[in-house]
């Protein structure tokens, strides 16, 4: 259902390079669950602290201590709502957290990022919301959460399998899907309201070991995946 999405983000036009002596577990393990080209070289000769070289588009963007980077990728990761006035090399690296491919993502993760989403949207206020919960008896634990953001002026679409019937909520609007397909995948677009400026999407398709996919603030990226939803459901 979402395969040619996943497919297109897979492509990336950025490079790292760590230089360490010692390992360096957090972003190794990152980098070894992200489709990120990355290359190990010892820390030079009388620089006292490793270091992330970072490369966009075959230029270099800057240099980032490896420890501020070992701290971004601690889950939960919190990314700024806006790149604007970061440098060259923040802003690659959040281009990647932004939308890269992952493996292995635990279901935990995945509610904490889903939760900074469902969080954008509640401080916005407006827009719409759009997510899919695979089957429909999965919302029944959102429901206190989703009672909340209805409360808004926000317009929420949720999509799934049709193996349960939700009670009515003023401004949630329901989608019987019936692609099994979309059993698989974990889905959220928010538009970013009135102005777009916010918007941000969450795509996960489940595996045998977790969960692939990407998160990201591209608003094209987002539409791709509520047209996605939209067109697999009624």
């Amino acid at each position: 259902m979402f395969e040619s999405l996943l497919a297109r983000v897979r492509k990336t036009d950025h490079r790292f390079t760590v230089y360490a002596n010692d390992g360096a577990a957090i972003v190794d393990g990152w980098f070894a669950n992200h489709s990120v080209d990355v290359e190990r070289r010892p820390l030079p000769p009388g620089v006292p602290a490793p270091f992330l070289t970072v490369e966009r588009d075959d230029e270099f963007a800057g240099v980032l201590p490896l420890a501020t980077v070992e701290r971004l990728l601690e889950p939960p990761i919190v990314r700024p709502e806006r790149h604007d006035g970061l440098s060259p090399a923040y802003a690659a690296l959040f281009e990647v957290l932004d939308e890269t491919v992952y493996t292995s993502m635990e279901r935990r993760e995945l509610t904490a990022i889903s939760r900074e989403i469902e969080d954008r949207a509640h401080r916005v206020g407006t827009g719409t919301l759009h997510v899919g919960f695979q089957r429909l008896s999965v919302f029944r634990t959102e429901l206190p959460e989703y009672r909340r953001l209805a409360a808004t002026d926000l317009d929420i679409h949720v999509y799934g399998i049709e193996d349960w019937t939700p009670p009515d909520i003023p401004g949630v609007s329901y989608h019987a899907c019936a692609d099994d397909q979309l059993g698989r995948y974990w889905a959220l677009a928010f538009d970013g309201g009135e102005e777009g400026a916010h918007s941000c999407g969450l795509l996960a398709r489940e595996e045998a070991d977790g969960y692939t996919g990407f998160w990201t603030d591209d608003s094209a990226t987002v539409a791709a995946i509520r047209r996605q939803l939209e067109t697999g459901c009624d």
